[in-house]
């Protein structure tokens, strides 16, 4: 066992005081500084290593990856303490974790792997379900998923994107589907069942390469999606009954990337670069409202130190808590460094950058 699966919470690390922890960051910030070494007070380190973090229903526990092709962990939110979800079988690494609404585990990982060709992999991952008692590998539901799927915290649905790398001989080139489907068991066999097509790429009125996202809540009568490639890149959302199309960030030349919904589904988090405008490599985490009116604030300053950036949260259950992860600049898109809490309660009342005054 690694150190930092025995050390929990770690050090809770305050360099960052004053009235304003987004004053403080800035003047913080150098070349050498590293911002999980200068986290003001709502914001603590829970682990040292992990990504992809998704968190219990009950917000007790977090659910996430070792590392991308790693094995998946969770972790107890009050203790710290960290116990391996799939080291009971044999399997070549994952990618993503998560929590479905009956308690088992909706799982993305390829069937074979080659580690001097990483790229094949990430394009040939299935969707998997691991029962909630951990007693059995992985079942594959017998479907690809390009990024990460979508799941229903109150029903047991999922979304998720083909492109067509993964289809060379089904789908044309540049092409990007998004899916929807029921999970059902059969004889305790997870299956798909009522599958439908939600989104074929070249029905948009732009060209982008589509990425899953989030069920809007509470209804979760739309969806969230990425559009790669379009303005830079923009945060969407589809409605899956008329499949009619919002852009919701409608900023060109500026990375948006939803990452995490809030459970009342007035505001989306979003991997923004408005602070810089240096692309995904240098992105931190905003609040954007779902029903027009632009950012309402920039929740982490990870980005203000060379070299790091904040990246892929996600919203407790009670809407009070973001669980993210710290990355590095030049890491390959969703890598982390270590799963980090932030106490929306707690934190100091933000007001967005100049940047985004006009969004």
């Amino acid at each position: 066992m690694s150190p930092g699966m025995r050390t929990g919470f770690g050090l809770f690390l305050s360099a960052v005081l004053g009235l304003c922890s987004a004053c403080c960051f800035g003047q913080t910030a150098s070349a050498t500084a590293n911002p999980a070494d200068n986290l003001p007070p709502h914001i603590k380190r829970l682990t040292w290593f992990g990504e992809r973090a998704d968190w219990s229903h009950d917000g007790k526990r977090i659910l996430f990856v070792e590392k991308t092709f790693g094995d998946v962990f969770e972790v107890e939110v009050a203790t710290g303490i960290i116990r391996p979800v799939t080291h009971h079988y044999p399997h070549h690494g994952y990618t993503r974790a998560l929590y479905l609404a009956n308690g088992d585990i909706l799982l993305s990982g390829p069937q074979k792997f080659d580690p001097l060709n990483r790229r094949d992999a990430r394009i040939q991952c299935w969707l998997w379900v691991l029962d909630k008692s951990r007693t059995k590998p992985a079942v594959c539901l017998g479907t690809k998923c390009s990024e990460g799927p979508a799941v229903s915290r109150k029903r047991m649905h999922i979304a998720w994107t083909h492109v067509s790398a993964q289809y060379p001989d089904e789908l044309p080139n540049d092409t990007s589907r998004i899916y929807e489907a029921d999970v059902e068991y059969e004889n305790g066999v997870p299956k798909l069942v009522n599958q439908r097509l939600v989104i074929d790429s070249r029905d948009l009125p732009f060209k982008c390469t589509l990425e899953t996202q989030n069920f809007v809540p509470p209804a979760e009568e739309q969806l969230t999606f990425s559009a790669y490639g379009y303005q830079g890149t923009e945060v969407c959302v589809v409605d899956l009954k008329t499949r009619q199309i919002r852009n919701i960030s409608n900023a060109p030349g500026q990375y948006d990337e939803p990452e995490g919904i809030f459970p009342d589904g007035k505001f989306t988090l979003v991997e923004c670069d408005a602070q810089n405008r240096l692309g995904p490599g240098h992105v931190d985490i905003w609040k954007l409202r779902m029903h027009g009116g632009g950012y309402t604030e920039r929740l982490t300053y990870f980005s203000d130190f060379k070299g790091y950036k904040a990246s892929n949260p996600v919203v407790s259950d009670d809407g009070r808590f973001i669980a993210f992860q710290l990355a590095r600049s030049a890491d390959e898109a969703g890598v982390g460094h270590g799963i980090f809490i932030l106490d929306l309660q707690n934190a100091p009342n933000a007001r967005p950058d100049p940047a985004q005054a006009g969004n």
